[in-house]
């Protein structure tokens, strides 16, 4: 199980944010404090790619691309995407073509180099623990995003949004360099297919001395019940758990109490809660997640058995989160007048989850600005698979543009409501493309607690670090410190029998 630098379960995990919310910089930042830093490894190949055609600024993604155990691949991403001094203004970026079930090889290695960038430059110069964050139900890209970070020596992978009972197994498999796959949810299926997504690590050409070190594996949940279905049928170790509940921002599990009328909006209800003591009886670590930030919420977790705390929105608007500064700075603004909102929109998402939203004026939430923009899928990460007659796979997105959807089977009722994440996303790190009819309109997530965000800001600024957030939650006394975290291991309040894996390094 991972241990810090300090030889402790790390007290506090930063939130995988994405996309790209949650970048290297504020992974090194958290992991300096010898907490668990996280990348988010969501849309990372198209943030990597952004990065280079905007003249790579810092020369970040240059240097760990130099590192890269394959020199022809990292030559090839440069000469097809690096612009030296940038694309010109309003200039659109070059897109990558969309993840699908046949994709060749360059585009694989492409995942891969990514994610082994941001890992590599969240560890860069210091010995923390880092992780990264996935989505079970971003199925396509995961296996070699998985692998780039496991190459630069990822410590932790922390999975939601669905139930990935078949990472941990995958996991291994990476580790040994073996060939694995994962089965792809195909919608109007046949009886009986079986479609797979197979990652061959050897098909690479990317030459691995020995094993890689396989990371710990930490699921995100929201219940004892889909903590118990991961120990029981997961196909190998899983390692611990994120709880999070549905006050946490992002995308949310769906409330046990959909609404029983038509026309009812769901509801979440106390039987949403989650059950900490059958959690605990679980026996592997966990970490409690949404509206944390703060010394009562880390000791009441403890209290309640837990290792720690996942903070997350807290993360989002601090200095080193990839949110473009104007759009921190005027969260942190409203915020700090009392009228940050944040709402759960159960249309907005593509996936058919939940979703959490902060209606700032000229995002993709203001009604006005949103209806000027056409409606398009070319990043496609929250596409579905579906059979096509004849058997063939298709893809479509329920924020495609609505014949397109309904041509490939889908419903215009099913288009009302959604947003295009992927490309919101995007824009909230200042990455949007470009359009004839201007830039893409930034989204903005974040949990219930990012009305409070300001608190965290000091001597009348709109601004704070991720050290901030840190010293705040565990305070200057050490009730809740390292060394007390350590005597809960001696006396079995925490799992003590994990060794700090061999820094693959």
């Amino acid at each position: 199980m991972l241990i810090s630098a300090a030889g402790t379960l790390p007290p506090i995990i930063q939130g995988g944010m994405g996309v790209g919310v949650s970048n290297w910089r504020l992974a090194q930042a958290v992991s300096l404090k010898d907490m668990l830093g996280v990348i988010s490894g969501t849309v990372i190949d198209a943030v990597m790619v952004r990065r280079l055609q905007l003249g790579d600024p810092g020369g970040h993604m240059r240097r760990a691309l130099a590192a890269f155990p394959c020199a022809k691949t990292a030559q090839k991403i440069l000469d097809d995407c690096f612009v030296e001094g940038g694309i010109a203004p309003g200039k659109a970026f070059h897109s990558l073509s969309m993840p699908n079930l046949k994709m060749n090889i360059d585009r694989m290695k492409m995942m891969v180099a990514a994610a082994f960038a941001e890992v590599w430059l969240a560890r860069e110069g210091h010995s923390g623990p880092v992780g990264i964050n996935l989505l079970e139900k971003v199925q396509l890209p995961n296996l070699p995003t998985l692998y780039g970070a496991m190459l630069a020596g990822v410590h932790a992978v922390l999975m939601g949004a669905g139930v990935p009972l078949a990472i941990p197994g995958v996991l291994d498999g990476l580790a040994a360099g073996q060939e694995v796959r994962i089965r792809l949810e195909v919608k109007e299926a046949g009886e009986g297919r079986n479609t797979e997504f197979i990652f061959d690590p050897g098909a690479l050409g990317i030459d691995v001395p020995r094993p890689l070190v396989r990371p710990d594996f930490l699921a995100i949940i929201s219940s004892h019940t889909i903590g118990r279905v991961m120990v029981r049928k997961a196909s190998g170790k899983v390692d611990g758990f994120v709880v999070e509940n549905h006050t946490a921002g992002g995308h949310n599990a769906p409330p046990r109490q959909n609404g029983t009328r038509p026309g009812e909006t769901p509801a979440y209800t106390q039987r949403d809660i989650p059950e900490l003591d059958r959690i605990a009886e679980l026996g592997l670590p966990f970490w409690l997640a949404g509206s944390c930030a703060s010394p009562e919420k880390l000791a009441e977790a403890r209290a309640a058995g837990a290792a720690g705390i996942q903070i997350g929105s807290a993360f989002a608007f601090c200095d080193e989160s990839g949110i473009a500064p104007e759009l921190k700075r005027r969260a942190l603004k409203a915020s700090s007048e009392g009228h940050l909102e944040v709402r759960t929109d159960f249309r907005a998402s593509p996936t058919g989850y939940p979703f959490k939203l902060i209606p700032l004026e000229g995002t993709l939430v203001d009604g006005a600005k949103a209806s000027e923009r056409e409606r398009v899928c070319d990043l496609g990460f929250l596409r579905s698979a579906f059979e096509k007659e004849g058997g063939e796979l298709g893809y479509r997105c329920s924020a495609e543009p609505v014949p397109h959807f309904e041509r490939k089977g889908g419903t215009a009722e099913d288009t009302q409501g959604r947003l295009c994440l992927c490309n919101g996303l995007m824009a909230t790190i200042g990455l949007g493309q470009r359009r004839s009819y201007g830039e893409e309109l930034p989204i903005m997530t974040a949990g219930d607690a990012a009305a409070d965000a300001a608190t965290f800001c000091k001597d009348g600024r709109l601004s704070y670090t991720a050290a901030d957030v840190i010293e705040h939650v565990l305070g200057h006394v050490s009730a809740i410190s390292h060394t007390n975290l350590e005597a809960d291991q001696r006396s079995g309040g925490a799992d003590s029998n994990f060794d700090l894996a061999a820094d693959p390094t």
